[in-house]
This record gives C-alpha cells, structure tokens and sequence, in this order.
C-alpha cells in the first residue's frame, strides 16, 4: 500500500501509466471486450485489470495519476448519440478530474476495436454494463509555475 495512491492501482497499472508518453492512449474497457486478445498487439503487450470495480471507479483511479487530453467512448449499435449510465457516470468523473480535456467522442463498435489495436496497453474493468468502453489519450504535465 502506498499513501496518496488508489488501492485499485496496482504495481502492473501504475508501471504503464508511468511508461506511457503524451498522445499515448490507454484503453479502459468493460468485462464484455475482447481484451485480452487486443491487448497482446498493443506495444505494452499484456492485459492490465482492474478487478472488481465498475468503470467509473477505474477511471477515477487512473486518473488520480494520468493527465488526460482526451477520451473516446464506443457508440451504442444503432443509437451513436445515446449516452448509457456508465458512459455518463465516467463522463462526470472525468470532468472532475480533467476540466479542460476534449469533450468525449464517440466511435463506432468496429472502429473502435481497430483504434484499441492501436494503442499503448488496455485494461480491463469489472464493469458488467454494455459499453463501458474508454480510449484515454495521455495528457502532459506541466511544468511547475
């Protein structure tokens, strides 16, 4: 255990978020996602978990940690506009954390399978709600004033 840090950020977690770099995205996705298989062609190459807990739980803990610029969402089949609870409850988490980040995009199902191959690790969540899938583009850290 570590003061100051989130139980939930275990040694696996933490050592990716620090090895990620500006513009690199970390995918946060629900028990749904195939993540497993996606996340073995990502260059960080193995699956990150944070079990247990829903999605706006791990995001809230990511992002005690990570800066962040930007988030995408995966779109509803059918209904890209509708926003789902899970989607809004991690919405309300990041804008607590990241006022000035870009307004959450959406991406459609596929489209976001491919840009999850893309991208530097992914974690899964416990999250059981469909949709509960996230890109997360690392922010900077500025210097200090």
């Amino acid at each position: 255990m570590l003061k100051g840090i989130s139980p939930l950020l275990n040694a696996d977690v933490l050592y990716a978020l620090r090895a990620m770099g500006h513009g690199d995205t970390l995918v946060v996705t629900d028990t749904n996602f195939p993540s497993d298989s996606i996340a073995r062609v990502t260059p960080f190459g193995h699956l990150l978990r944070i079990d247990n807990v829903d999605a706006a739980a791990a995001v809230d803990a990511i992002l005690s940690v990570l800066p962040v610029e930007a988030v995408a969402r995966m779109e509803v089949i059918g209904a890209p506009d509708e926003i789902p609870p899970v989607q809004e409850e991690v919405a309300a988490v990041i804008a607590r954390h990241e006022p000035t980040a870009e307004a959450m995009a959406g991406i459609e199902r596929f489209a976001f399978y491919d840009a999850a191959k893309e991208a530097y690790a992914v974690l899964t969540t416990g999250e059981r709600r469909f949709y509960g899938c996230f890109i997360l583009r690392k922010g900077v850290v500025p210097p200090d004033a």
